[in-house]
């Protein structure tokens, strides 16, 4: 099977999140399984492709040709969707322009795709194209397209003006199509123009039709009807396993887990905490945003830096830079702050720690906590997305804790049971046991992206 694969980010070419780690990690397993598959994203700066045409670049890696649509104007900037201070204003132009392009490249390499598999707003201008531009092109004569949407929270929402950057006619700038409350919004027209939609978890996939989760697009999506799928995410354990992990200070297994102590150590030697295997050791490694639960950390931190340990490592929004900041300098013995994106100090992170931070508003999947179970840290999380699909708390024979109602008093409480049993060393060593053992392979959701794409195609 022909499958075409776009996204905005693809690890280990471009990162700033999960996303990445998807658009790396799933075209790989689908083509283990026997597809053809093509990845395109942008070429941004500090790319090299092993092979440079005038209009895209080229690598091939893990059986997978990726290609890099060029436009030094709108791609070689510092970050991928902006800086701290916002959004470029751009986006509908870079966004749009990548979108086409992938269609143009598709062409000129004449390569047909069965399935186009799109992902997020950035790149739904792809499957919109493909209906109202390209349809008639013997190419795409039998092309599916499919979005996935990993945060319906980020729409891609432009003021009107930006509408005839994109192309299209006039006529879908209206309620049934791309406008939403007076401005474009490309995510909607990339739920409307596409075949089917997926999203990252079972039961992100049912919360999205409610008007809780819904962001405003729950009517659209109810139409979908049954046109709305959930497949969990996975990981890629080629990249996330402390048995090989080159990253670590140490590395360990389920047959040594005695060895993340050495990690632990080694971490706060590092990061100046206070050397001490006692200490309850939380990390949190996320885009730092209110969806991510920074709100009620924020609410709960002084609280809980009295009396545990906290590594973040991430960046987002400025005013979270800045109260965090104000705590790091507070308290220095108990608290390192990372303002960055650095995949060395991810891996130290997840090795060293004791348990895993997700107080998210809203997950539509999570990695983190898939990652964490790898690394014998135990996540803490609230009820909510796909945080709901793969944290069970211990209480109920699961590998977790779980707090129910999005409050800081919830998440202070969650922890104070959890460090109760960390204090017990021989049940919080049961329960690492048993979550490194957890499966959450991308062979598995290969397969179930698989199934949906035959079921597309015939």
């Amino acid at each position: 099977m022909n499958v075409v694969f776009c996204s905005s980010e693809v690890f280990p070419f471009a990162k700033t999140g999960g996303l990445a780690d998807v658009s790396g990690a799933l075209p790989q397993a689908l083509a283990r399984k026997g597809c053809t598959v093509k990845v395109f994203q942008p070429l941004y700066k500090n790319i090299k492709p092993e092979k440079l045409y005038d209009d895209y670049g080229l690598t091939r890696l893990g059986g997978v040709d990726f290609y890099f649509i060029k436009n030094d104007e709108y791609y070689l900037r510092e970050g991928i969707y902006g800086t701290p201070k916002g959004d470029y204003p751009d986006n509908l132009e870079r966004f749009s322009f990548f979108s086409k392009q992938v269609l143009e490249v598709l062409k000129k390499i004449n390569f047909s795709p069965q399935i186009i598999n799109c992902n997020d707003w950035q790149t739904s201008m792809v499957n919109i194209y493909l209906k109202l531009l390209y349809s008639k092109e013997p190419l795409f004569a039998k092309t599916k397209t499919i979005l996935t949407i990993h945060n319906l929270a980020y729409q891609g929402l432009f003021v009107r003006e930006k509408y005839p950057y994109l192309g299209i006619s006039k006529q879908y700038f209206t309620p049934q199509y791309l406008e939403f409350y007076d401005k474009v919004s490309l995510l909607k027209g990339g739920i409307i123009f596409s075949d089917l939609v997926t999203t990252v978890s079972p039961t992100y996939a049912r919360e999205i039709k409610t008007p809780a989760f819904g962001c405003g697009l729950e009517g659209v999506l109810k139409e979908k009807g049954k046109d709305v799928v959930g497949i969990l995410n996975a990981i890629d354990y080629d990249v996330w396993d402390p048995a090989k992990d080159d990253y670590l200070y140490k590395r360990y297994s389920p047959n040594n887990l005695a060895d993340k102590a050495v990690n632990k150590t080694a971490l706060q030697k590092e990061l100046g905490l206070k050397v001490d295997q006692e200490a309850f050791l939380l990390s949190m490694v996320s885009r730092l945003a209110e969806q991510k639960g920074l709100d009620i950390l924020s609410e709960g931190l002084d609280e809980i830096l009295g009396k545990y340990q906290v590594v973040i490592l991430g960046f987002g929004e400025e005013c979270y830079h800045t109260m965090l900041g104000a705590k790091a300098d507070k308290f220095k013995d108990s608290f390192s702050l990372n303002l960055k994106f650095d995949e060395s100090l991810a891996h130290k992170i997840y090795g060293a720690s004791d348990a895993f931070l997700m107080p998210s508003r809203f997950e539509p999947c999570g990695l983190s906590q898939m990652i964490s179970y790898k690394y014998a840290t135990v996540p803490i999380a609230n009820h909510t997305g796909g945080l709901a699909d793969t944290v069970i708390d211990v209480v109920g024979g699961g590998g977790g804790f779980v707090f129910n109602n999005y409050s800081a008093s919830d998440l202070l409480l969650t922890l104070e049971r959890a460090q109760s049993l960390f204090k017990n060393k021989s049940q919080w060593q049961e329960i690492l046991e048993k979550i490194v053992n957890y499966n959450f392979s991308w062979e598995v959701a290969a397969g179930h992206y698989l199934d949906v794409y035959k079921s597309l195609s015939t």
